[in-house]
């Protein structure tokens, strides 16, 4: 497999200023970044009830360089009681489309048990910075019957526009089955808030554990965290719907939330991505952000 060209590169690391570690609370599960104006924007899980994701609220930061981060408000609060959502919102994930911007979250059934079964959700507002209003539509994507691929867990989505339309990628997991047994599969809308239809021959990657999706010249790219069979990988499909490996990496960020500036301008020619934020976690278990940097342009 190679060890070069466009789809093979080195992850370095330095902090996100303003999210580093901090004993009592757990930033996680970061958000794509997206421009606007002079200031990215990232949204993520956050508590300092516990570490895991399982028990927090989305949060908004913002920085004028991508190193120096400022935590701005609380963007998505729980449900209220008997609500799908009431238990948690996390692994955020942001699309602007037609002048406005979605944020995409997961939340999870409560009582929370590790057989409690998760959806996605949507909220819409006019700014980045909110003031975010839940889509009564919600959940817009749910876990598939008995014995399907994803009939445990839907999450983290992550969205790209292509030929027009809004394609969300999303992690699955079949009940009874290890989180290291994740695929990842697709649904497909023709409007922002949905309905988004599963595409029937899911899953489209058989391996990972979170979705991180761009396009890239004229197809699309996915980076691959090292669970299943093929470990951590960089896959490409022409068509967004089949992908195959095509390069092999180490030291790939958890949780990964990249800057794809032509994610929702539907180009002809995607040009892939250099830089994001991600997840990493201290000696003391708590979790905190990190910068990551590569090389996943395409042509390169």
């Amino acid at each position: 497999m190679t060890t070069e060209g466009e789809f093979f590169t080195e992850f370095r690391y330095r902090p996100a200023h303003g999210l580093g570690p901090r004993e009592g609370l757990a930033w996680r599960d970061p958000s794509c970044v997206i421009r606007v104006g002079s200031l990215f924007h990232t949204w993520y899980s956050r508590t300092d009830r516990c570490t895991s994701g399982y028990d927090a609220t989305v949060w908004h930061a913002t920085s004028e360089d991508g190193d120096q981060w400022e935590e701005r408000a609380e963007a998505l609060a729980r449900g209220g009681p008997g609500e799908w959502d009431e238990q948690s919102v996390f692994t955020p994930n942001v699309l602007v489309a037609q002048g406005r911007y979605y944020l995409f979250y997961t939340s999870v059934e409560k009582p929370f048990s590790e057989e409690a079964k998760t959806a996605i959700g949507a909220a819409v507002a006019d700014s980045p910075c909110g003031p975010w209003t839940k889509l009564a539509a919600n959940p817009l994507l749910v876990t598939g019957p008995e014995g399907a691929w994803d009939s445990h867990r839907v999450d983290d989505a992550c969205l790209i526009v292509r030929g027009g339309r809004y394609w969300l990628y999303f992690k699955g997991r079949q009940m009874g089955l290890s989180p290291r047994e994740t695929n990842m599969g697709v649904a497909i809308a023709d409007r922002p808030e949905g309905p988004y239809v599963k595409y029937e021959g899911n899953p489209v990657v058989r391996s990972g554990h979170e979705v991180l999706v761009w396009p890239h010249g004229e197809g699309v790219a996915a980076l691959i965290q090292p669970c299943g069979p093929e470990g951590s990988t960089v896959q490409y499909s022409p068509d967004g719907l089949h992908f195959s490996v095509r390069a092999k990496v180490r030291g790939v960020p958890p949780a990964p939330g990249a800057f794809r500036p032509d994610a929702f301008t539907d180009p002809a020619f995607g040009e892939g991505i250099s830089w994001g934020v991600c997840q990493h976690t201290a000696a003391n278990g708590w979790p905190y952000l990190e910068r990551f940097d590569c090389d996943l342009k395409a042509g390169g």
